[in-house]
């Protein structure tokens, strides 16, 4: 008998040879390991792509997908002091003729000479003509030609505030300021110069 038998056991359950018999693990407990491990992963792909929809159809418009998978804010405009973002003229290079179209008397003349305070050049000073006299119902009309538009007239739109642009056919550089019923005073100076600034400054993105 081999001493690698038991005592009291022989016959086929004799064990002959000098090594022990090798013990496998059954096959089917790796299984359930693999199985487990693959529903694990399932349910974590399947929470994420969950995520990923919610994300898309809550319209989150303040965060923008980087190339990463990270989500960053939208970029914002920001003022640069580099170059101008479109050449505006000068006060000093724009002539204005300032006329009082409401029924309070005086209004042209001190208008006008604050404006030639911020550096305006004044022209014509006086009541407005009868075809705008008693009839601008606002803070004031800034009247120029269509070249002035998006030039003297903006300038000049900073100082009062609620001024209706409109062009005319005059093909000379000056612009009117007609001033309205609602017209109370010019805007504050720091806050026109400011407006101003913000015109001239050019807006490009920060990231």
């Amino acid at each position: 008998m081999s001493m690698l038998t038991p005592p009291g056991m022989g016959g086929k359950y004799r064990i002959t040879g000098s090594k022990y018999p090798r013990m496998r693990r059954p096959r089917h407990r790796r299984r359930i390991v693999l199985a487990a491990v693959a529903a694990v992963v399932a349910l974590g792909l399947a929470g994420w792509g969950t995520l990923q929809l919610i994300d898309v159809f809550s319209g989150d418009s303040t965060k923008t997908t980087t190339a990463s998978g990270r989500n960053t804010p939208d970029c914002k405009p920001s003022p640069s002091p580099t170059t101008p973002a479109k050449a505006l003229p000068r006060p000093g290079q724009i002539t204005v003729n300032v006329y009082n179209a409401t029924s309070r008397g005086g209004l042209a003349k001190t208008t006008a000479d604050e404006l030639r305070k911020r550096g305006f050049v004044i022209g014509k000073v006086g009541n407005a003509p009868e075809t705008y006299d008693k009839k601008v119902p606002g803070t004031g009309m800034l009247l120029g030609a269509t070249t002035a538009s998006d030039s003297a007239l903006t300038v000049l739109g900073t100082q009062l505030k609620d001024a209706t642009p409109k062009a005319d056919t005059r093909t000379t550089k000056d612009v009117d300021l007609i001033i309205g019923s609602a017209f109370k005073t010019l805007n504050v100076q720091k806050d026109a110069d400011q407006a101003l600034a913000t015109l001239s400054a050019p807006v490009t993105p920060s990231c």
